[in-house]
């Protein structure tokens, strides 16, 4: 068996992703309670930046308009900082990152999806503070990732919002 497929139902489409629960179990463990506890069902994309990158798992994006969207974390608090010298994933086009306060273990349920290579955001880049682990990579739909990347903006929320209808998590 592999790494557990998330399957995302967006508004712009489906897109898959691996999820290296086998490399980094503190980070996809609490990724897919969160997806099977629907607790990612029915937010939005609260912040997508053309050529860097799109942001989701703000409780508070349920509501693409209100001004607390990007301010949230899960119910259960944060998790562990997960660096490990083992999973030196890059932030390259199509993974899955751990967004953060730039603080120690101050991750939750905001991720984001690299739409481009972002290695000044590697946990192991000596050359920047920045430390955000990579937990899974796009398998099918980078082009629906795409779509939502081009999707215009007003600063960076996109305009029409970008709904998750579901997070579904199936065995590899």
């Amino acid at each position: 068996m592999g790494n557990p497929i998330a399957t995302f139902d967006t508004s712009k489409g489906i897109f898959k992703a691996e999820i290296f629960q086998d490399s980094m179990p503190i980070t996809s463990g609490n990724f897919i309670k969160l997806a099977n506890d629907g607790f990612y069902n029915g937010l939005h994309f609260h912040r997508v930046i053309s050529n860097f990158m799109i942001q989701f798992g703000c409780p508070n994006s349920s509501d693409p308009f209100s001004p607390m969207a990007g301010t949230g974390g899960p119910p259960h608090g944060n998790i562990q900082d997960e660096f490990l010298p083992e999973a030196q994933f890059s932030n390259e086009p199509g993974t899955l990152s751990m967004a953060n306060t730039g603080r120690p273990n101050s991750g939750g349920s905001q991720f984001f999806i690299n739409t481009v290579h972002n290695a000044y955001l590697d946990w192991f880049n000596p050359q920047t503070p920045s430390k955000h682990p990579v937990f899974g990579k796009i398998t099918e739909g980078l082009d629906v990732v795409k779509q939502i990347e081009t999707t215009p903006c007003d600063q960076s929320r996109p305009i029409p919002p970008v709904k998750v209808n579901s997070i579904t998590i199936s065995e590899g």
